[in-house]
């Protein structure tokens, strides 16, 4: 996902107009929607200073906000990121029966990665999307977590995050 999509996506679940977004960043009232539509459109890119003001005003982490270091929208690079992974002994691949696509075969190709600090950030991430399955937390809480993680992990209950990200009911 491009950074100006990135940007889109947040502002819209912030419910923010671009000009409010631009006005907030301190851009001229006449000219605030341009620049940030030019910013959305991918014709302009901000600068790291700006994707900092930006994630301070939408009050997320900027990690939402920027493509990340290692672009992994190929699966091409996916499956080079596994190979370094499985040189340093650090994967295994296995058959798993999922019938939730019935587009796709029912038996999938499963991988463990052995990385302690990962397995922990994935358990608790599956940890939240049980939680929205089961109506727990709504899609607004499970999206404002991801969008300030890791500052909202709580390491699956243990700590109390830095960020708030769930509605007291």
């Amino acid at each position: 996902m491009s950074v100006g999509s990135r940007i889109r996506r947040v502002r819209k679940f912030r419910d923010m107009t671009q000009k409010e977004l631009g006005i907030a960043l301190g851009y001229d009232e006449k000219s605030a929607d341009v620049r940030i539509t030019q910013y959305e459109t991918g014709t302009r890119t901000p600068k790291i200073d700006v994707l900092n003001a930006m994630a301070e005003v939408l009050n997320v982490n900027i990690l939402s906000l920027r493509e990340p270091d290692t672009k992994l929208y190929a699966a091409e690079d996916i499956m080079s990121i596994l190979f370094e992974l499985d040189d340093e002994g650090g994967l295994n691949l296995f058959d798993v029966e999922d019938d939730s696509d019935p587009e796709l075969p029912e038996t999938r190709i499963g991988v463990v990665i052995k990385y302690r600090i990962l397995q922990n950030f994935l358990k608790e991430w599956q940890l939240r999307k049980q939680e929205l399955k089961d109506g727990l937390i709504t899609k607004d809480e499970y999206t404002e977590w991801k969008i300030n993680w890791p500052s909202s992990a709580d390491e699956n209950g243990k700590n109390t995050p830095n960020t708030t990200w769930k509605n007291n009911k």
